[in-house]
């Protein structure tokens, strides 16, 4: 499916982090949607097996608090940058040093050469960035919606919050156009670590449905918010491709240029009960042992939500799609696990 995403012909598009579980889904999905004639630039620590070997694509493989890997990125001018790369929630609170060089600093020096390329004349970037539910720290509120305080208690969504208001500083000044998404859980993540603390999600769902047992580090009443790869790439893509009036037509009077992502907030047990009209057998196979520090912050989402600015952009609410039957919607994130 094509889009329109009102950018130039000959667009040089960045994604950074494009070795992750989101950026290698990003960049294979863009390559069906976007013009033919754009050029990608795709960074990472490391290199994705078999990512976008042609001649449009150029990869730059390292670090991106290192001065010369940035050189590399904008050695031409460049039209959007996705911006993914970042240390999860659990590495940012073993390693502050680490966590603030890559998740605040290397992200502060790209947003600031995209500045400086504008002031110098070249072209006016379209930044898109992930951000996260993590800007709403503990206690969680009963309920959340665009006007929703930010008040972040771990330092990944710290470094989030600071970069949402740096962005807003940014586009308040005209220097760039910028939009972040605040994205949940999304599942189901790959069994491979990557040190976010809310991982158990996908391995709640996974585990049980591939027969195997999970002791689950949150309670029957704990309450998630979950968003499926496939929806969260449609939500990338349409606001890398949604035009600024438009942008700023429906976030203007938010003042920010953070939104909400639509998720699906479902307790455990209603997410095990779903799983269970799968297979039966699921719960027989996961016992439960609650971190509370882990519950305080991941398993008490509100279930009382409103994604009001997202619903006007036009942003996906798997809620709708699958008409509130939640069996539905974890079958089709299983299906490449329950499939014979």
């Amino acid at each position: 499916m094509r889009h329109s995403f009102h950018l130039p012909p000959n667009a040089r598009v960045l994604i950074t982090g494009a070795a992750g579980y989101v950026g290698q889904a990003l960049v294979q999905a863009l390559a069906l949607s976007a013009p033919a004639s754009w050029q990608w630039v795709l960074t990472d620590a490391q290199s994705a097996e078999g990512g976008r070997p042609d001649a449009n694509t150029r990869w730059v493989v390292g670090d991106l608090s290192d001065a010369g890997v940035c050189d590399a990125l904008f050695e031409q001018p460049v039209h959007a940058v996705v911006h993914l790369a970042g240390l999860m929630s659990g590495r940012t609170e073993q390693d502050v040093a680490l966590g603030e060089r890559i998740n605040l600093h290397a992200s502060l020096d790209l947003m600031g050469r995209c500045r400086a390329q504008y002031r110098q004349g070249g072209p006016w970037v379209r930044w898109l960035m992930t951000s996260s539910i993590a800007v709403f720290g503990t206690p969680l509120p009963h309920r959340i919606d665009d006007h929703t305080p930010q008040r972040p208690s771990l330092s990944y969504g710290t470094h989030k919050r600071m970069l949402e208001l740096m962005l807003d500083d940014m586009n308040r000044r005209g220097d760039i156009d910028g939009r972040a998404v605040r994205l949940s859980g999304v599942v189901l993540r790959p069994v491979l670590p990557n040190g976010a603390l809310s991982g158990f999600n996908s391995d709640l769902i996974r585990e049980p449905l591939s027969g195997r047992a999970y002791v689950c580090p949150v309670s029957r009443q704990a309450r998630l918010w979950l968003l499926s790869l496939s929806t969260a790439l449609e939500h990338l893509t349409r606001l890398l491709g949604l035009d600024h009036a438009s942008w700023s037509h429906i976030m203007g009077p938010a003042g920010t240029c953070a939104l909400n992502a639509p998720a699906w907030p479902v307790t455990v047990q209603e997410l095990l009960q779903a799983m269970a009209q799968i297979d039966p057998q699921v719960l027989q196979r996961v016992q439960f042992a609650p971190q509370p520090e882990i519950e305080a912050q991941f398993g008490a989402w509100p279930l009382e939500v409103s994604f009001a600015l997202a619903q006007q952009m036009g942003l996906t609410d798997e809620r709708q799609t699958f008409q509130h039957d939640l069996s539905a919607f974890v079958r089709q994130l299983a299906q490449p696990i329950i499939s014979p």
